[in-house]
């Protein structure tokens, strides 16, 4: 048996704004409503659902596996929007990207704190 992961929930205070925030910056379909959450749907199935809530919550963070290609795409709507980006995920590196594993990552927040991060190569997967 196969086991793969198939959605996740994301907490936002504006389910409209995160979920439209990351559809646009990665490039991916535009979200779709089911019950009380905004779906967006990743290229490998996985979707993450965006849901209101009220009150404090946990900063999640999310990493995308994207191609060279794909990274130059997102990293160039990043710099566009004028967004902040780090190398590292705590921060100390700001405004440059990581060469780990013999590929390039960046991390950004989306507009409720989550560290969203793209990379062109698994951790562990190279030099």
């Amino acid at each position: 048996m196969a086991v793969h992961l198939n959605h996740t929930i994301v907490s936002a205070t504006d389910k409209t704004a995160s979920a439209r925030f990351l559809s646009e910056i990665l490039g991916l379909p535009e979200p779709v409503p089911f019950g009380p959450f905004l779906c967006v749907q990743t290229d490998n199935e996985v979707t993450l659902d965006y849901m209101e809530v009220r009150g404090e919550f946990a900063r999640q963070h999310y990493a995308f596996l994207v191609s060279e290609e794909e990274f130059d795409t997102i990293f160039g709507r990043i710099l566009d929007r004028k967004l902040d980006h780090w190398a590292d995920p705590y921060h100390h590196l700001p405004g440059e990207i990581n060469t780990h594993d013999g590929g390039r990552g960046v991390y950004f927040d989306d507009p409720d704190g989550h560290s969203l991060e793209i990379i062109t190569r698994p951790y562990g997967s190279g030099s």
